[in-house]
């Protein structure tokens, strides 16, 4: 079978059985939507209000039909056909997603104690298509919610675009160079990995100022780092994603053996293997011509 036809495959196919909300509607919620909102319909706190516009009391907004059925990322995608069609489209490439159109037809308006639950069908899957954002499918789908007796009470038809994201072409962000930190982007130019001296009391600093935090001198020089150092601290960014990055992204904090900390990329290392205090060594991105950073690599073992 080729990709396309097993991709087809899911068209008419039940991806999200028919699933309970794990609450029913309720006031609470209904209050922390409006005031979010700023609706200041008053059908939707005040049973008052509601029966003098003729409803039987308090009605939920119609927009939040899709809340009440809502689950975390995780939960919804941990397994069963969604995750399957979610898995295959990966496979081709198409691993960012969009949404593009949200269609509602409401049947009723819900009320208080209604325990909706919602399943969904997959109506289409476009052949291949050229966006601004990447080659990628339109997935359209139907999403149908019912009450606790299996009334239809809502249905939504939604569409999103799964693509592959365009291969990098933007220049790094710049980063915000003044008379202050200028002469120390000028070095790195230079792949010298310059520190902040106050010419008072010796002590170092970064990032550079004009004035020393410790004795409030104004005068500085500055002293060469020997580019070893170990790791203090780091995250691990997968999204969003800019086009200038390879991902995933390592962002650290390093302890430069000369005393002060500096925020950086590591490179060299796969982010499963990065720990706490490992040692590491000065290397340089040259992003372009007018722009040389530091980052760090693994120190080698002696």
């Amino acid at each position: 079978m080729t990709y396309e036809d097993r991709l087809q495959a899911f068209v008419g196919r039940t991806i999200t059985p028919l699933t309970p909300g794990q609450d029913p509607v309720n006031v609470p919620m209904i209050r922390h939507w409006v005031e979010a909102m700023g609706d200041e319909n008053p059908i939707y706190l005040s049973d008052e209000a509601a029966k003098a516009a003729g409803r039987p009391g308090i009605v939920a907004p119609a927009s939040m039909a899709q809340a009440w059925t809502m689950r975390g990322y995780a939960a919804t995608m941990a397994s069963g056909p969604a995750h399957e069609l979610t898995e295959l489209l990966a496979e081709g490439g198409y691993t960012s997603v969009v949404a593009t159109d949200s269609d509602f037809d409401f049947a009723r308006e819900l009320r208080p104690g209604d325990h909706i639950s919602a399943e969904e069908v997959v109506e289409s899957i476009s052949p291949e298509k050229s966006t601004a954002l990447g080659v990628g499918r339109f997935v359209s789908s139907l999403r149908t919610y019912r009450d606790g007796d299996g009334e239809v009470v809502a249905t939504q038809r939604w569409r999103i675009l799964r693509f592959r994201p365009k291969q990098a072409t933007a220049p790094r962000p710049r980063p915000a160079v003044n008379l202050d930190n200028q002469f120390w982007f000028e070095a790195a130019k230079a792949h010298r990995l310059l520190i902040q001296r106050c010419a008072a009391c010796a002590t170092l600093r970064h990032p550079p100022g004009p004035c020393c935090p410790h004795c409030q001198s104004f005068d500085w020089d500055t002293v060469e780092a020997s580019g070893s150092a170990t790791l203090h601290s780091y995250v691990v960014a997968h999204h969003p994603k800019h086009p200038a990055f390879e991902y995933p992204l390592v962002i650290a904090v390093v302890d430069l053996a000369e005393g002060t900390r500096l925020v950086t990329n590591l490179v060299g290392v796969d982010a499963a293997d990065v720990t706490i205090g490992m040692p590491l060594t000065l290397d340089w991105l040259d992003a372009d011509p007018d722009l040389t950073l530091p980052v760090f690599r693994p120190a080698e073992e002696r």
